[in-house]
């Protein structure tokens, strides 16, 4: 470790709506130098583009604001300094809306925002409601190497509110990859707030009930060498050990190569250790030289979109399901207009004998799409209420359809490097342009497999769930999903590595047979990563399936039966 005075860094804000009270409580829980809030995600930019259709000025995440007038005078009276992506589609028009508030208050602080993101005026890409370049580290790093005490930025990837910082604070080059991927590492760790926790943990059950009530959020403690200690404030609820910091490692990555526009981590690099209580020290990070282009996340409205629940209890609900679908498939079919995709799904939730006809009844889904929203407005609602009386036995809905919603489709894009004006506007109104850094840049490819551990000796085994012996995190990247998987134990490892292959996955989760599902092996982490490509169609705004940000997928896994060894057991 470097002399050199770590940096504490925390995080307040994993996505636009997390726990408003978290400002404050990582102000008043303990010492921080930095405090910083995610808020964006594919979904939001999608939610914000609509927002500033209604109103130009609008555009960023407002809720930002409602926090600091609660708690910006309690950061500078702690020297804290704030760096957060709130700017969302206007990082501007939020220092603007910032310097108003701290004024109206009469505090005293140096605002600074990142802009250059947001590539929609450049006709580049016709269709799109949002098209906006995942920014780097370097723009925050500008910002608060010219004094700004806080610092707003657009569409910035997440980990770079933690490397941006970061690289201010250690006087990091560009070319100090090592170093940058081990901040890059702990801000992935971080972004998501309290997953890092024990919020979303799959091992929950092991712990006292009372600690995931309310986690409190998570911080890094980041040495000048990268290294860093994953904790939390003390006395704040959770928990923070390897396995919660592996599950939030694991969350919509890949492969070994974790591409960024700073530094591509070397996932398989990663090393975790026990520190202490709530602290897990994350060391050995290896970086490379970045991409060449940078991920452009792009936005369209795609069209319309409807739904209907059909409530089928109890007997011949399988009779009931296909009486149903033809009657409104006929109604369907004859509306002027049509809707143009009719999608069906039964959900079995019914049990035979229940006690409650909650627990008798199964659900039956019907998702109409087009682009006119009137075919599947008055088409949809008109044909399903008038089956009231003339359909199957015991019918209702969970609610009547109304006129239909806009949905969106996500698409991911790539550009020069050099074609994106990275921007740091400083606190004295200075356009700072951030140079596109000279050293080599390196394209992705994968990495060769790794050697897989020996397996475990032959031994007796007993039909369980895959969940006893495996952890498992699961998330949405575009109309993609990853299933990360890992095993808290080296025989855990041993016996996973063998077994959970792709065709294994697909027989347990038939749902991606037909896909593309591609593994990664990250022995360091005694983890398994699976990209299982177009499960969620075009993206979470599209809604294409019942789970649309695939956030059950790995609970779904972890609940599948298999041969366990029962020396794990």
């Amino acid at each position: 470790m470097s002399a050199i005075r770590p940096l504490r860094i925390g995080n307040a804000s994993g996505f636009y709506g997390d726990r408003f009270d978290a400002v404050r409580e990582m102000l008043d829980g303990g010492p921080l130098d930095v405090l910083t809030g995610d808020y964006l995600a594919e979904l939001t930019m999608l939610i914000l583009g609509r927002d500033r259709l209604k109103d130009p000025g609008r555009g960023y995440a407002r809720t930002f604001l409602r926090q600091l007038e609660e708690c910006l005078g309690l950061a500078v009276e702690r020297g804290v300094k704030i760096v957060a992506n709130a700017g969302g589609l206007n990082p501007a028009g939020l220092a603007d809306a910032v310097r108003e508030l701290a004024e109206r208050l009469g505090i005293s602080v140096a605002v600074a925002h990142v802009e250059g993101d947001d590539l929609l005026a450049t006709g580049r890409f016709p269709g799109a409601l949002t098209a906006n370049a995942y920014l780097g580290g370097a723009g925050i790093t500008a910002c608060l190497a010219a004094g700004a005490d806080l610092v707003v930025t657009g569409r910035v990837t997440d980990a770079a509110l933690v490397s941006g910082p970061a690289a201010w604070h250690f006087g990091w080059a560009p070319e100090d990859h090592d170093r940058l991927a081990g901040a890059v590492v702990a801000g992935h760790v971080l972004e998501c707030g309290t997953q890092a926790t024990g919020g979303n943990y799959a091992h929950f059950t092991a712990h006292d009930p009372g600690t995931f009530v309310r986690p409190g959020f998570p911080l890094a403690e980041i040495h000048e060498d990268g290294s860093a200690v994953i904790t939390k404030h003390p006395g704040s609820g959770g928990l923070v050990d390897p396995g919660t910091v592996t599950a939030q490692l694991l969350y919509e990555t890949g492969g070994a190569r974790y591409a960024g526009p700073d530094v591509t981590v070397r996932l398989d690099t990663v090393r975790l250790a026990a520190d202490g209580p709530d602290r897990v020290r994350v060391h050995g990070v290896r970086g490379e030289a970045p991409p060449p282009t940078l991920k452009v996340g792009l936005n369209r409205l795609g069209g319309f979109r409807n739904e209907v629940v059909f409530v089928l209890t109890g007997l011949d609900i399988d009779a009931k399901a296909d009486l149903v679908r033809r009657q409104m498939g006929d109604a369907l079919a004859a509306a002027k207009p049509a809707p143009a995709d009719v999608r069906w799904e039964l959900a079995r939730t019914d049990r035979t004998d229940a006690g409650t006809e909650e627990t008798a009844s199964a659900l039956l889904r019907l998702v109409v799409r087009d682009q006119r929203q009137e075919a599947v407005g008055r088409a949809l609602s008109g044909a399903a209420v008038e089956l009231a009386l003339g359909s199957y036995p015991g019918f209702h809905v969970t609610a009547p359809p109304g006129k239909g919603s806009p949905y969106g489709v996500f698409e991911a894009a790539y550009v020069p490097r050099a074609d994106v004006p990275h921007v740091a506007v400083l606190p004295d109104g200075e356009r700072r342009p951030v140079p596109v850094p000279d050293g080599p840049t390196r394209p992705l490819a994968p990495v060769p497999a790794p050697d897989l551990p020996a397996p475990l000796p032959p031994g007796p085994t007993r039909r369980a769930p895959l969940g006893l012996v495996a952890g498992a995190r699961s998330g949405d990247k575009g109309g993609d999903a990853n299933i990360g998987v890992w095993a808290s134990s080296d025989d855990g490892w041993r016996w996973l590595a063998h077994t959970l292959t792709v065709e294994r996955l697909r027989e347990l989760l038939p749902e991606t047979a037909e896909l593309t599902v591609t593994r990664h092996v990250l022995p360091h982490l005694r983890a398994l990563n699976f990209t299982v490509e177009g499960i969620l169609g075009e993206g979470v705004a599209a809604q294409a399936r019942f789970d649309p940000q695939a956030k059950g997928l790995g609970e779904w896994l972890r609940s599948r039966h298999l041969d366990l060894p029962e020396a794990l057991l």
